[in-house]
Order: C-alpha cells, then structure tokens, then sequence
C-alpha cells in the first residue's frame, strides 16, 4: 500500500499544479495584444482607433514565402528598422529590453546578443503562424 501511494502522490499532485504560460505569449497578451488582438490577427480592441491597421502577425510566414521572417520581426519589435518605418505607431518596449541577453538568430545565420524577452515574443509570434 506504502509503495502505491509513493508512486501516486507525485502524479497526484502533478495534476493540482496549473501549467505555466509561455513567458512570450504573457508578454504578448500584456504589450500586443491590445492593437494585434490576442490571436495576433490585427484585430485588437485598440486597433479601431489607430490611422493604420495592425498587422495581422499570424500571416507573417505566409507574406514571407513560407519562412518566418525573424531578423524583421526583432527588429520591429525591438525598433530598430532602420528609419524605414518612422511612421509606426509601435510603442517601445523599454521594460523587456531589461531582460538578460540571449543569442538569437533570426534566420540570417547571425547570432546577435537580444534580450531574452524579446526572444520569447518572436517566438510567441512564430507559433502562430498558418
């Protein structure tokens, strides 16, 4: 009885412990999903009021002939674009660039130092791909 109950205990109390969320998708509901909707199709609460649509984040591999563009995405999310987008109504994300930096590559084969809550967004971003 002793050696039944050691073995059920712990799946016992497995099953009383809520699995965690992804920290990018927690990320993402808090800083995105406003405007980007919390299926990241574009269609956020806040994205009525803005001049220009949201993008609809789940279409990103498809506009990128099947490969999930991950350098863009960083770099949007991090703001740097180059200048190129200086009309984007994109906030900063100042308190996720505290996070520990992490080598990240972004499908260009380059490993750049990137703070690791940004990483979990993209990687956030890439599970909802169709």
């Amino acid at each position: 009885m002793r050696r039944a109950l050691v073995m059920i205990l712990p799946l016992a109390l497995a099953a009383c412990v809520e699995e965690p969320k992804p920290a990018g998708s927690e990320d993402f509901a808090t800083f995105c999903s406003a405007c980007h909707g919390a299926a990241g199709a574009g269609n956020g609460l806040a994205a009525a009021g803005l001049a220009k649509e949201p993008a609809d984040l789940t279409r990103l591999s498809a506009r990128n002939g099947g490969t999930f563009p991950g350098t863009a995405v960083m770099g949007k999310i991090w703001g740097y674009t180059g200048g190129r987008d200086s009309h984007a109504v994109m906030p900063e994300f100042a308190e996720l660039l505290q996070s520990d930096l992490v080598p990240y590559d972004g499908g260009d084969g380059i490993y750049t130092p990137t703070p690791l809550r940004l990483v979990q967004i993209a990687e956030h971003l890439k599970s909802l791909q169709r």
